[in-house]
């Protein structure tokens, strides 16, 4: 069944769509882990240069809510959740979360692990699970408050309340709105534009944005300018310099 929850397809232009449907009957621990698979498979496959993680007209991340559990397997299963989520911020490749229906608790902690969402105006997102006694377990009311702040985070969760795209946007929660239908084939164009720039910079650049987030700005500054002398030693530098004076489109590798 785990292997089932997710799945993987590879266009020919390098872009993976991960589909992450889950199911009512699947828990968490089990979607963790399929999700766990699928990360790897992305993250070892050079052949894949950006990734778009969506669900199915059916649904997004569905799972079970997590009940009856001892406080020990609930620790086990927030570990689990969180190790998910630092796997898909780490990946090293570019990943926008597409969604164009109900994105809440655990899926709504999955898009907010990728590099930004794009969504459709029908989209909805919330942590309802307060309903249940529960708050978000895989890191989802850190990130959120780094992004919309404490004061909006703390609504959401406390109410348990879903806002649609509209509101998303107009918080910074979801970077780019469309109407239904064109959320992912427009999605797909941006990370085609984006996957022509240097792979290597992306992740270079990706990683020092998440670790210099929560630091001050002058040791942040520090680790941007190491990570910009670093892109010095890369071929992609080189090869996008000669590009510029050769005035031709850069062929750029990753290395």
């Amino acid at each position: 069944m785990p292997d089932k929850l997710c799945t993987i397809h590879v266009k020919t232009d390098g872009i993976a769509v991960l589909l992450v449907a889950g199911s009512t009957g699947t828990t968490a621990g089990e979607l963790l882990l399929s999700l766990q698979s699928r990360l790897a498979t992305l993250a070892n496959d050079d052949q894949i240069k950006g990734v778009l993680l969506t669900g199915t007209p059916r649904g997004f991340c569905w799972c079970q809510p997590a009940q009856n559990s001892t406080i020990h397997e609930a620790a086990r299963l927030s570990s689990l959740g969180q190790q998910v989520m630092f796997a898909l911020e780490k990946l090293g490749k570019p990943c926008i979360t597409v969604i164009e229906q109900s994105c809440t608790d655990l899926g709504f902690e999955l898009a907010l692990a990728s590099d930004f969402i794009v969504a459709a105006h029908e989209a909805s997102f919330g942590f309802p699970a307060i309903a249940s006694g529960l708050i978000p377990f895989c890191g989802g009311s850190q990130r959120l408050s780094r992004l919309v702040g404490k004061a909006k985070t703390k609504e959401l969760m406390f109410t348990g309340d879903t806002i649609d795209g509209e509101e998303a946007y107009r918080i910074g929660l979801v970077n780019r709105l469309y109407p239904t239908g064109e959320a992912l084939p427009r999605a797909e164009e941006l990370l085609l534009h984006i996957c022509t720039r240097s792979p290597s910079a992306i992740r270079i650049g990706g990683e020092v944005v998440n670790a210099g987030y929560d630091i001050d700005l002058a040791t942040a500054c520090l680790l941007e300018r190491d990570a910009f002398a670093l892109c010095f030693s890369r071929f992609d530098q080189r090869e996008g310099m000669q590009a510029f004076l050769d005035k031709r489109p850069p062929q750029f590798t990753g290395e």
